[in-house]
């Protein structure tokens, strides 16, 4: 199933499969925030860095399958299978958009 996803949102997503750690911090404000496995990560260098070790520990894929929103943030579930513990399981990302860019991000299950 196809979601119409925000741009900004559908921007976060193409990084995540495509373009690396680089391209994933690029989608985020410059103080922008992931809550993700307990962990909180601010800023573009630690958000990069965030993604490069999630990068180096597992490999996986992403497809959302529901989108909504509600009191300004917008919920993507996806279904995430890959070689990461209790694979696959389904995730939902939590996002607050800025200007076009990604605020605030919290991943759970």
């Amino acid at each position: 199933m196809t979601v119409k996803l925000p741009e900004s949102i559908a921007a976060y997503f193409t990084a995540d499969r495509d373009g690396g750690p680089d391209a994933v911090a690029a989608a985020f404000t410059e103080n922008g925030v992931v809550t993700d496995e307990g962990k909180i990560h601010q800023g573009r260098d630690v958000i990069r860095q965030w993604k490069a070790g999630t990068t180096q520990k597992y490999t996986y894929t992403m497809e959302p399958f529901f989108v909504a929103t509600e009191d300004g943030k917008t919920q993507v579930t996806c279904h995430v299978a890959g070689d990461f513990p209790g694979s696959p399981v389904d995730l939902r990302f939590f996002f607050v958009l800025e200007n076009d860019k990604i605020a605030q991000l919290e991943v759970t299950v």
